[in-house]
């Protein structure tokens, strides 16, 4: 399929740190012939690095990835917005045309982390959240 014609997408976070770079990558590394895909966030926080160790265990490399404001994506007509926080639901801006908002949150991997003490316990909490973003990639 020609690259203009492929699906536009955008994963919002608040912060675009860790879910939506996640979701990034998922939607590049198994859909990167039909769907053109960005992260934003409505404020930045960078890149997590937590969430590039856990998406690299699945052979996923975000390294590259930078955080950034989705007022930065202003220029690109997105077929989709998928919010992927509750923040960001609630916050999302207004998109021009017939972008189609629609919210599928995910638990906050940085928060689930807290309740652990080791680095081990703590990544196995980005571990599940990529596991459940990469389902919910494979289906779009």
């Amino acid at each position: 399929m020609a690259a203009n014609n492929r699906k536009k997408i955008l994963f919002l976070c608040t912060g675009n740190s860790c879910r939506s770079q996640m979701a990034e990558g998922w939607t590049r590394h198994l859909h990167d012939d039909r769907i053109q895909v960005a992260s934003a966030g409505i404020e930045t926080h960078g890149l997590n690095p937590m969430a590039v160790e856990a998406m690299k265990k699945h052979g996923v490399d975000i390294s590259n990835h930078h955080s950034k404001l989705v007022d930065e994506l202003s220029d690109i007509s997105f077929d989709l917005v998928i919010t992927v926080c509750g923040h960001a639901d609630k916050n999302c801006p207004l998109f021009p045309g017939t972008t189609e908002i629609i919210h599928h949150g995910f638990a906050d991997p940085p928060e689930l982390a807290e309740n652990y003490d080791t680095e081990e316990e703590k990544l196995a909490c980005y571990l599940a959240v990529c596991r459940e973003i990469k389902e919910y990639v494979e289906g779009l």
